[in-house]
């Protein structure tokens, strides 16, 4: 089943951003196994190619992908519309470690479209975290994923939206995400981290948290490189001893950090 692609009907599509929309599916006959929070599909448009891509949105016999086009095959997807169908293959890959979150701190930062994948880690970390703060970071308002539902997470957990370039009714931060850092309070011990969005970003941040003491192993990180098989067979998304397909896309950080800071690596 992970080398065929599994035909799902697409149940609708939702605009998010002027470049992002939120496909739900759900299968068209077998299912394929239930995604964790974490986990990615290989997304197949039919005649044109396929694309990974982690989930936004877990249900009992649905599963959200949110897509932003990019290329020709994510375009594709992105055009998919209710009633079309679209071929999937996993779960694959390694999804956000939540055990041991309850009742503890759990940190969520996310960038730019990287709030997709910590989408379904944050609906179930609302139910049982001791302190959840979610920070999210985008460069306009108009890019910015969720608004609505960010609004109602607030009202059950800490958000903090920051924005590289404002528009003049924007009046929320002004910045990078990872300067939000110094606003929160997490038990750096015990807490937890989820963190996604360029790379860049994730490096800084994780190193802020070091600092801060939390522990390496305790700070987990979304990895992305060019996945073609999601079987771990291809090699293309080689980061050093890891196969982002099999190892990642979550790897905490005491894997992580070493990798990223090797130049072009």
């Amino acid at each position: 089943m992970s080398t065929v692609p599994v035909p799902y009907r697409v149940l609708s599509s939702r605009p998010e951003t002027s470049d992002c929309v939120s496909l739900t599916l759900a299968a068209d006959g077998a299912s394929l196994p239930a995604f964790s929070p974490g986990q990615f599909a290989m997304v197949y448009a039919f005649g044109v190619g396929e694309v990974p891509i982690s989930v936004s949105a877990v249900g009992d016999v649905t599963v959200t992908f949110t897509v932003r086009a990019v290329g020709a095959v994510s375009a594709a997807i992105c055009r998919s519309a209710p009633g079309g169908a679209l071929g999937l293959r996993g779960p694959f890959g390694t999804g956000w470690n939540l055990d041991g979150t309850d009742g503890s701190d759990v940190l969520v930062v996310a960038g730019g479209l990287g709030l997709a994948p910590l989408r379904p880690a944050v609906h179930r970390l609302l139910g049982g975290a001791g302190r959840l703060t979610v920070l999210v970071g985008t460069r306009t308002p108009a890019d910015l994923l969720f608004p609505g539902e960010l609004a109602r997470w607030s009202d059950r957990c800490r958000v903090e939206v920051t924005v590289d370039r404002p528009t003049p009714q924007w009046r929320g931060s002004v910045g990078v995400v990872t300067a939000l850092l110094d606003r929160v309070a997490v038990g750096a011990g015990t807490a937890t981290a989820l963190v996604c969005g360029p790379e860049v970003m994730m490096r800084r941040t994780a190193d802020a948290l070091l600092a801060r003491g939390m522990p390496p192993g305790r700070i987990q990180i979304s990895l992305e490189r060019n996945m073609r098989c999601g079987t771990g067979h291809c090699g293309h998304c080689q980061l050093g001893p890891l196969l982002l397909c099999r190892d990642g896309p979550v790897v905490d950080c005491a894997v992580s950090r070493r990798l990223l800071a090797v130049r072009e690596l």
